[in-house]
């Protein structure tokens, strides 16, 4: 609790360890992604219209992994879910992981939202419709070529708002069981304290992302 305090601005963020999850997933809607996209943000109506698997299925940038961010929204709260990594002390980030070999991102994101924190109720009701990308430093390069047997620039990486629409008790941490746990301690958090608490070579995207899914956070 006391990590929180000196962090954020004016209350104190509840932190969470919740061991169950329940097994049922929303359809997804379409939805008109255009018109809520700040004005920098937007391209000609011809570009993207709708959530299309088309726009989930460009190209990223040669010799970025392709990856999908999830940022789960607390629609009552207008809140994002956030988590600490185990692996890097007092980094706190928002879900996310590798798209498989013909895996769409769409797909992809929900798979990771299931693996990392047990979550499968939300819908999804917004979508970057282009890559962003961020660098690793050289020293998280170097390990991850060792975990990963290639060596990647860094992720290219597919971005979604989900809204939860279950409880809170199906948050678990373990996830699904299908994969190594990657998170000790979660909380909801306004958009500025999530890339307040980000690492630093993810914050420029943290930053874009919030932007473009900001008209749903207010």
């Amino acid at each position: 609790m006391a990590i929180c305090r000196s962090i954020f601005i004016s209350s104190t963020v509840p932190r969470r360890h919740l061991p169950h999850k329940i097994a049922t997933f929303h359809p997804l809607p379409n939805f008109s992604l255009f018109t809520a996209l700040p004005l920098r943000h937007r391209r000609s109506l011809d570009s993207f219209s709708t959530l299309s698997s088309s726009s989930s299925m460009d190209n990223p940038p040669e010799g970025y992994r392709r990856n999908v961010g999830i940022c789960l929204m607390n629609p009552t709260a207008k809140k994002i879910f956030a988590a600490s990594r185990l692996d890097m002390p007092n980094a706190w980030q928002m879900p996310q992981g590798g798209v498989d070999e013909n895996e769409n991102p769409r797909d992809a994101a929900i798979r990771e939202l299931r693996e990392e924190t047990g979550v499968t109720s939300a819908e999804i009701i917004a979508e970057v419709p282009h890559w962003l990308t961020y660098d690793f430093p050289p020293h998280v390069r170097e390990k991850l070529k060792q975990q990963w047997g290639s060596d990647w620039k860094g992720q290219a990486q597919k971005w979604f708002l989900f809204k939860f629409t279950g409880k809170e008790e199906e948050v678990n941490l373990l996830g699904d069981g299908t994969e190594k746990a990657e998170f000790g301690e979660w909380s909801w958090m306004s958009p500025e304290q999530v890339v307040d608490r980000a690492v630093d070579f993810k914050k420029p995207v943290y930053e874009e992302v919030m932007s473009v899914f900001g008209p749903f956070l207010q």
